[in-house]
Protein backbone atom coordinates (compact mmCIF):
# COMPACT_ATOMS: atom_id res chain seq x y z
CA UNK A 1 0.00 0.00 0.00
CA UNK A 2 2.95 2.66 -1.07
CA UNK A 3 1.72 6.01 -1.11
CA UNK A 4 -1.74 5.30 1.01
CA UNK A 5 -2.32 6.22 4.62
CA UNK A 6 -4.74 3.33 5.58
CA UNK A 7 -6.79 5.05 8.91
CA UNK A 8 -10.34 2.99 8.25
CA UNK A 9 -9.34 -0.64 10.28
CA UNK A 10 -12.71 -0.59 11.82
CA UNK A 11 -13.73 -1.14 8.02
CA UNK A 12 -11.51 -4.06 6.91
CA UNK A 13 -7.48 -4.29 7.83
CA UNK A 14 -4.44 -5.12 5.90
CA UNK A 15 -4.06 -8.72 5.90
CA UNK A 16 -1.33 -10.37 7.86
CA UNK A 17 1.97 -11.55 5.73
CA UNK A 18 1.68 -14.70 7.85
CA UNK A 19 -2.33 -14.56 7.18
CA UNK A 20 -1.65 -14.79 3.34
CA UNK A 21 1.12 -17.55 3.13
CA UNK A 22 -0.78 -19.51 5.62
CA UNK A 23 -3.57 -19.20 3.32
CA UNK A 24 -1.69 -19.57 0.00
CA UNK A 25 -0.40 -22.79 1.79
CA UNK A 26 -3.99 -24.24 2.14
CA UNK A 27 -5.15 -23.26 -1.22
CA UNK A 28 -1.69 -25.40 -2.85
CA UNK A 29 -1.38 -28.04 -0.42
CA UNK A 30 -4.51 -28.51 1.68
CA UNK A 31 -7.24 -28.35 -0.94
CA UNK A 32 -8.85 -31.58 -0.18
CA UNK A 33 -12.69 -31.90 1.11
CA UNK A 34 -12.91 -32.20 5.05
CA UNK A 35 -15.63 -34.20 4.79
CA UNK A 36 -13.75 -36.90 2.63
CA UNK A 37 -12.33 -39.75 4.41
CA UNK A 38 -9.15 -40.10 2.57
CA UNK A 39 -5.36 -38.58 3.41
CA UNK A 40 -6.60 -35.10 1.69
CA UNK A 41 -9.54 -35.19 3.32
CA UNK A 42 -7.91 -35.92 6.38
CA UNK A 43 -5.41 -33.07 5.79
CA UNK A 44 -8.16 -30.51 5.23
CA UNK A 45 -10.24 -31.73 8.18
CA UNK A 46 -7.08 -31.43 10.29
CA UNK A 47 -6.63 -27.80 9.13
CA UNK A 48 -9.85 -26.48 9.87
CA UNK A 49 -10.10 -28.43 13.20
CA UNK A 50 -6.53 -26.51 14.05
CA UNK A 51 -7.99 -23.04 13.21
CA UNK A 52 -10.99 -23.47 15.12
CA UNK A 53 -8.92 -24.26 18.16
CA UNK A 54 -6.88 -21.01 17.93
CA UNK A 55 -10.02 -18.78 18.07
CA UNK A 56 -11.14 -21.29 20.46
CA UNK A 57 -7.81 -19.90 22.48
CA UNK A 58 -8.89 -16.19 21.45
CA UNK A 59 -12.55 -16.43 22.81
CA UNK A 60 -11.50 -18.24 26.24
CA UNK A 61 -14.30 -20.76 25.23
CA UNK A 62 -14.58 -24.71 24.17
CA UNK A 63 -13.74 -25.20 19.89
CA UNK A 64 -17.04 -27.22 19.79
CA UNK A 65 -18.45 -23.74 20.53
CA UNK A 66 -17.24 -22.09 17.46
CA UNK A 67 -19.59 -22.75 14.21
CA UNK A 68 -17.78 -21.00 11.03
CA UNK A 69 -19.50 -18.74 8.67
CA UNK A 70 -19.11 -16.68 5.98
CA UNK A 71 -18.40 -13.46 8.33
CA UNK A 72 -20.06 -11.64 10.71
CA UNK A 73 -23.46 -10.49 9.17
CA UNK A 74 -24.58 -14.11 8.83
CA UNK A 75 -23.22 -14.91 12.74
CA UNK A 76 -25.24 -11.94 13.82
CA UNK A 77 -28.33 -13.08 11.74
CA UNK A 78 -27.91 -16.65 12.46
CA UNK A 79 -28.07 -15.63 16.23
CA UNK A 80 -31.29 -13.95 15.91
CA UNK A 81 -33.22 -16.39 13.59
CA UNK A 82 -31.68 -19.37 14.59
CA UNK A 83 -33.16 -18.51 18.05
CA UNK A 84 -36.62 -18.14 16.75
CA UNK A 85 -36.73 -21.01 14.52
CA UNK A 86 -35.93 -23.01 18.46
CA UNK A 87 -38.41 -21.00 20.32
CA UNK A 88 -42.22 -21.67 20.54
CA UNK A 89 -44.89 -19.43 19.54
CA UNK A 90 -44.80 -18.08 23.33
CA UNK A 91 -41.46 -16.41 23.01
CA UNK A 92 -40.88 -14.05 20.22
CA UNK A 93 -39.82 -10.50 21.47
CA UNK A 94 -36.51 -9.70 21.02
CA UNK A 95 -34.43 -6.45 22.43
CA UNK A 96 -31.96 -4.98 20.63
CA UNK A 97 -29.55 -1.31 20.83
CA UNK A 98 -30.00 1.79 18.86
CA UNK A 99 -26.35 1.34 18.08
CA UNK A 100 -26.25 -2.01 16.78
CA UNK A 101 -24.73 -2.87 13.22
CA UNK A 102 -27.57 -3.28 10.51
CA UNK A 103 -26.65 -6.89 10.67
CA UNK A 104 -28.85 -6.65 13.68
CA UNK A 105 -30.95 -3.56 13.33
CA UNK A 106 -31.89 -5.29 9.86
CA UNK A 107 -32.46 -8.59 11.07
CA UNK A 108 -34.53 -7.70 14.06
CA UNK A 109 -36.72 -5.50 11.38
CA UNK A 110 -37.28 -8.31 9.21
CA UNK A 111 -38.83 -10.54 11.66
CA UNK A 112 -40.79 -8.24 13.31
CA UNK A 113 -41.94 -7.80 10.21
CA UNK A 114 -42.47 -11.60 10.09
CA UNK A 115 -44.58 -11.39 12.86
CA UNK A 116 -42.01 -11.39 15.48
CA UNK A 117 -42.03 -8.72 18.19
CA UNK A 118 -39.03 -6.14 18.55
CA UNK A 119 -37.99 -3.48 21.25
CA UNK A 120 -35.04 -1.31 20.83
CA UNK A 121 -33.12 0.62 23.63
CA UNK A 122 -31.77 4.01 23.48
CA UNK A 123 -27.94 4.54 24.37
CA UNK A 124 -27.06 7.85 25.84
CA UNK A 125 -25.96 10.93 24.21
CA UNK A 126 -21.93 9.30 24.98
CA UNK A 127 -23.37 6.35 23.19
CA UNK A 128 -23.60 3.86 26.00
CA UNK A 129 -26.36 1.63 26.82
CA UNK A 130 -28.14 1.82 30.42
CA UNK A 131 -28.50 -2.34 31.15
CA UNK A 132 -31.84 -0.56 33.80
CA UNK A 133 -33.26 0.42 30.40
CA UNK A 134 -32.55 -3.12 28.70
CA UNK A 135 -34.19 -4.84 31.75
CA UNK A 136 -37.41 -3.20 31.29
CA UNK A 137 -37.36 -3.72 27.87
CA UNK A 138 -37.35 -7.50 28.80
CA UNK A 139 -40.81 -9.27 28.86
CA UNK A 140 -42.38 -12.60 29.67
CA UNK A 141 -42.01 -13.23 26.01
CA UNK A 142 -38.22 -12.24 25.38
CA UNK A 143 -35.78 -14.70 23.87
CA UNK A 144 -33.13 -13.05 23.29
CA UNK A 145 -31.46 -9.82 23.99
CA UNK A 146 -28.53 -8.19 21.35
CA UNK A 147 -25.67 -5.46 22.37
CA UNK A 148 -22.82 -5.31 21.04
CA UNK A 149 -19.65 -5.35 22.33
CA UNK A 150 -17.76 -2.27 21.08
CA UNK A 151 -19.78 0.00 18.87
CA UNK A 152 -17.85 0.09 15.27
CA UNK A 153 -18.33 3.78 14.41
CA UNK A 154 -17.96 5.70 18.01
CA UNK A 155 -15.75 2.78 19.58
CA UNK A 156 -17.72 2.69 22.51
CA UNK A 157 -17.62 -0.17 24.85
CA UNK A 158 -20.68 -1.52 26.11
CA UNK A 159 -21.25 -3.34 29.86
CA UNK A 160 -21.71 -6.52 28.38
CA UNK A 161 -21.29 -8.14 31.85
CA UNK A 162 -24.00 -6.44 33.31
CA UNK A 163 -26.54 -7.30 30.48
CA UNK A 164 -25.09 -10.61 30.46
CA UNK A 165 -26.02 -10.71 34.73
CA UNK A 166 -29.79 -9.41 33.92
CA UNK A 167 -30.44 -11.89 31.14
CA UNK A 168 -29.29 -14.48 32.89
CA UNK A 169 -31.43 -13.75 36.05
CA UNK A 170 -34.73 -13.03 33.18
CA UNK A 171 -33.79 -16.37 31.59
CA UNK A 172 -33.16 -14.52 28.43
CA UNK A 173 -30.77 -15.48 25.67
CA UNK A 174 -27.93 -12.80 25.40
CA UNK A 175 -26.08 -12.51 22.49
CA UNK A 176 -23.08 -9.82 21.44
CA UNK A 177 -21.64 -8.58 18.38
CA UNK A 178 -17.97 -8.69 18.90
CA UNK A 179 -16.91 -8.29 15.55
CA UNK A 180 -14.93 -5.02 16.90
CA UNK A 181 -13.75 -6.19 20.18
CA UNK A 182 -12.39 -9.70 19.31
CA UNK A 183 -8.39 -9.41 19.17
CA UNK A 184 -8.69 -6.03 20.39
CA UNK A 185 -10.27 -6.77 23.79
CA UNK A 186 -10.19 -9.54 26.26
CA UNK A 187 -12.55 -11.95 26.27
CA UNK A 188 -13.65 -14.44 28.07
CA UNK A 189 -16.88 -16.35 26.89
CA UNK A 190 -16.80 -19.34 28.99
CA UNK A 191 -16.81 -17.23 32.38
CA UNK A 192 -18.96 -14.27 30.89
CA UNK A 193 -22.75 -14.34 31.05
CA UNK A 194 -22.89 -14.66 26.99
CA UNK A 195 -24.98 -17.11 25.18
CA UNK A 196 -23.43 -16.53 21.90
CA UNK A 197 -21.49 -13.90 19.87
CA UNK A 198 -20.48 -12.81 16.67
CA UNK A 199 -16.89 -12.69 14.88
CA UNK A 200 -14.80 -12.10 11.73
CA UNK A 201 -11.50 -12.75 10.41
CA UNK A 202 -10.71 -9.18 8.41
CA UNK A 203 -11.37 -7.11 11.16
CA UNK A 204 -8.10 -8.68 13.34
CA UNK A 205 -5.88 -8.56 9.81
CA UNK A 206 -7.64 -12.31 8.27
CA UNK A 207 -9.54 -12.71 5.29
CA UNK A 208 -12.63 -11.18 4.29
CA UNK A 209 -15.49 -14.11 3.67
CA UNK A 210 -14.65 -16.18 6.96
CA UNK A 211 -16.50 -15.78 10.48
CA UNK A 212 -17.85 -17.91 13.35
CA UNK A 213 -20.87 -17.78 15.63
CA UNK A 214 -19.74 -18.51 19.12
CA UNK A 215 -22.85 -20.61 20.59
CA UNK A 216 -22.76 -21.96 24.51
CA UNK A 217 -22.62 -25.40 24.72
CA UNK A 218 -26.38 -26.41 25.36
CA UNK A 219 -27.87 -22.93 23.87
CA UNK A 220 -31.14 -23.94 21.46
CA UNK A 221 -30.44 -22.95 18.41
CA UNK A 222 -32.10 -23.47 14.94
CA UNK A 223 -30.22 -24.69 11.71
CA UNK A 224 -28.43 -22.21 9.74
CA UNK A 225 -29.10 -23.90 6.62
CA UNK A 226 -29.69 -27.52 5.13
CA UNK A 227 -28.12 -30.66 3.28
CA UNK A 228 -25.05 -31.96 5.19
CA UNK A 229 -23.23 -32.55 8.30
CA UNK A 230 -20.55 -30.05 8.61
CA UNK A 231 -20.12 -27.53 11.64
CA UNK A 232 -22.76 -30.39 13.72
CA UNK A 233 -25.05 -30.01 11.50
CA UNK A 234 -26.21 -26.70 12.55
CA UNK A 235 -24.48 -24.94 9.72
CA UNK A 236 -23.77 -27.20 6.93
CA UNK A 237 -21.74 -27.16 3.32
CA UNK A 238 -18.65 -27.46 2.00
CA UNK A 239 -16.15 -25.35 4.86
CA UNK A 240 -13.90 -22.51 3.19
CA UNK A 241 -10.88 -23.80 4.20
CA UNK A 242 -8.05 -21.64 3.27
CA UNK A 243 -10.17 -18.92 4.86
CA UNK A 244 -10.61 -21.01 7.83
CA UNK A 245 -7.02 -21.44 7.88
CA UNK A 246 -6.57 -17.49 7.41
CA UNK A 247 -8.98 -16.94 10.83
CA UNK A 248 -7.06 -19.19 12.65
CA UNK A 249 -3.77 -17.67 11.69
CA UNK A 250 -5.32 -14.30 12.72
CA UNK A 251 -6.04 -15.57 15.92
CA UNK A 252 -2.63 -16.80 16.37
CA UNK A 253 -1.50 -13.69 15.63
CA UNK A 254 -3.41 -11.84 18.18
CA UNK A 255 -2.91 -14.41 20.73
CA UNK A 256 0.74 -13.78 20.52
CA UNK A 257 0.63 -9.76 20.05
CA UNK A 258 -2.92 -7.97 21.63
CA UNK A 259 -1.53 -7.19 24.39
CA UNK A 260 1.63 -4.98 22.94
CA UNK A 261 -0.08 -4.41 19.75
CA UNK A 262 -3.23 -2.78 21.86
CA UNK A 263 -0.43 -0.29 23.74
CA UNK A 264 0.91 1.12 20.65
CA UNK A 265 -2.50 1.37 19.08
CA UNK A 266 -4.21 3.11 21.86
CA UNK A 267 -0.61 5.71 21.80
CA UNK A 268 -1.05 6.65 18.44
CA UNK A 269 -5.60 7.19 18.49
CA UNK A 270 -4.43 9.34 21.95
CA UNK A 271 -1.79 11.31 19.80
CA UNK A 272 -4.32 11.44 16.76
CA UNK A 273 -7.16 12.74 19.02
CA UNK A 274 -4.88 15.57 20.75
CA UNK A 275 -3.32 16.77 17.56
CA UNK A 276 -6.67 17.74 16.14
CA UNK A 277 -7.87 18.90 19.23
CA UNK A 278 -4.99 21.58 18.73
CA UNK A 279 -5.70 22.09 15.38
CA UNK A 280 -9.02 22.23 14.56
CA UNK A 281 -11.17 24.68 16.22
CA UNK A 282 -14.34 23.35 18.30
CA UNK A 283 -13.57 19.49 17.35
CA UNK A 284 -15.88 17.42 18.82
CA UNK A 285 -14.72 13.50 19.93
CA UNK A 286 -17.54 11.31 20.06
CA UNK A 287 -18.72 8.83 22.80
CA UNK A 288 -17.58 8.94 26.34
CA UNK A 289 -14.52 7.53 28.15
CA UNK A 290 -14.53 3.80 27.46
CA UNK A 291 -13.57 3.35 24.17
CA UNK A 292 -12.10 0.65 22.68
CA UNK A 293 -8.29 1.88 21.48
CA UNK A 294 -8.63 1.64 18.06
CA UNK A 295 -11.30 4.00 16.97
CA UNK A 296 -11.45 7.57 17.32
CA UNK A 297 -14.80 9.56 16.25
CA UNK A 298 -14.80 13.23 15.80
CA UNK A 299 -17.38 15.82 15.06
CA UNK A 300 -16.33 18.73 12.87
CA UNK A 301 -18.80 21.55 13.13
CA UNK A 302 -19.36 23.55 10.12
CA UNK A 303 -18.40 20.81 7.75
CA UNK A 304 -19.77 17.81 5.77
CA UNK A 305 -18.12 14.40 7.16
CA UNK A 306 -18.61 13.14 3.54
CA UNK A 307 -16.71 15.91 1.61
CA UNK A 308 -13.67 15.89 4.43
CA UNK A 309 -13.30 12.32 3.13
CA UNK A 310 -13.48 13.35 -0.09
CA UNK A 311 -10.74 15.80 0.09
CA UNK A 312 -8.28 13.24 2.32
CA UNK A 313 -8.94 10.71 -0.46
CA UNK A 314 -7.62 12.92 -2.89
CA UNK A 315 -4.00 13.47 -0.43
CA UNK A 316 -4.26 8.98 -0.18
CA UNK A 317 -5.40 8.87 3.24
CA UNK A 318 -8.37 6.61 3.88
CA UNK A 319 -10.54 7.47 6.41
CA UNK A 320 -14.34 7.20 6.91
CA UNK A 321 -17.70 8.83 7.69
CA UNK A 322 -19.03 5.24 9.59
CA UNK A 323 -20.01 1.54 8.81
CA UNK A 324 -18.54 0.63 5.57
CA UNK A 325 -21.15 -1.03 5.30
CA UNK A 326 -24.05 1.80 5.03
CA UNK A 327 -21.41 3.66 2.43
CA UNK A 328 -23.66 5.20 0.25
CA UNK A 329 -26.85 5.37 1.94
CA UNK A 330 -28.39 8.62 2.02
CA UNK A 331 -28.89 10.89 5.42
CA UNK A 332 -27.07 10.54 8.04
CA UNK A 333 -25.70 7.45 10.42
CA UNK A 334 -28.34 5.64 12.99
CA UNK A 335 -25.71 5.64 15.51
CA UNK A 336 -24.58 9.23 15.65
CA UNK A 337 -28.24 10.19 14.98
CA UNK A 338 -29.18 7.72 18.45
CA UNK A 339 -26.91 10.27 20.13
CA UNK A 340 -29.62 13.11 19.59
CA UNK A 341 -27.95 14.83 17.06
CA UNK A 342 -29.69 16.71 14.58
CA UNK A 343 -28.81 15.51 10.86
CA UNK A 344 -26.32 17.96 10.46
CA UNK A 345 -24.40 17.32 13.13
CA UNK A 346 -24.77 13.46 12.21
CA UNK A 347 -22.97 14.39 9.06
CA UNK A 348 -20.19 16.65 9.93
CA UNK A 349 -18.93 13.33 11.68
CA UNK A 350 -15.29 11.19 10.50
CA UNK A 351 -13.95 7.89 11.88
CA UNK A 352 -10.58 7.29 11.96
CA UNK A 353 -9.23 3.68 12.93
CA UNK A 354 -6.18 2.30 13.54
CA UNK A 355 -4.10 -1.01 13.38
CA UNK A 356 -1.58 -2.99 13.38
CA UNK A 357 0.38 -1.95 10.33
CA UNK A 358 -0.22 2.17 11.58
CA UNK A 359 2.46 4.40 12.14
CA UNK A 360 3.15 7.14 13.34
CA UNK A 361 3.56 8.88 9.94
CA UNK A 362 -0.11 7.88 9.51
CA UNK A 363 -1.00 9.98 12.21
CA UNK A 364 1.27 12.94 11.08
CA UNK A 365 0.14 12.83 7.53
CA UNK A 366 -3.51 13.39 8.54
CA UNK A 367 -3.59 16.00 10.97
CA UNK A 368 -1.15 17.52 8.75
CA UNK A 369 -3.85 17.37 6.31
CA UNK A 370 -7.07 17.56 7.55
CA UNK A 371 -7.03 21.27 9.55
CA UNK A 372 -5.93 22.54 6.02
CA UNK A 373 -9.41 21.47 4.28
CA UNK A 374 -11.51 21.82 7.34
CA UNK A 375 -10.56 25.52 7.05
CA UNK A 376 -10.87 25.77 2.94
CA UNK A 377 -14.53 23.87 4.15
CA UNK A 378 -16.03 26.25 6.48
CA UNK A 379 -14.26 29.39 4.75
CA UNK A 380 -16.17 28.22 1.16
CA UNK A 381 -19.77 27.44 3.27
CA UNK A 382 -19.45 31.11 5.19
CA UNK A 383 -18.75 32.36 1.68
CA UNK A 384 -21.65 31.29 0.14
CA UNK A 385 -24.04 31.20 2.82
Amino acid sequence: MTGIVYLDNAATTQPDPAVVAAMSDALAETWGNPSSVHERGKQAKMAVETARNWIAKLAGCHADEVYFTSGGTEADNWALEGAMDASDNSHNHFVVSSIEHHAVLDCAKALDKAGAMMSIVPVSKDGYVDPADVEKAIRPETILVSVMHVNNELGTIQPIEKIGEICRRRGVLFHSDCVQSFGKLPLNFSSMELDMISISAHKIHGPKGSGALIVRRGTQLGRRQHGGSQERGRRTGTENVAGIVGFGKAAELCLENMRSEGEGIRKLRDACERELRSRIADLIVNGGSERAANILSVRVPGCDGEELLIALDMQGICVSTGAACSAGATGASHVMMSLGLSTEEARSSLRISFGRFSKESDVRALVEALPKIVTRQREHRRATA
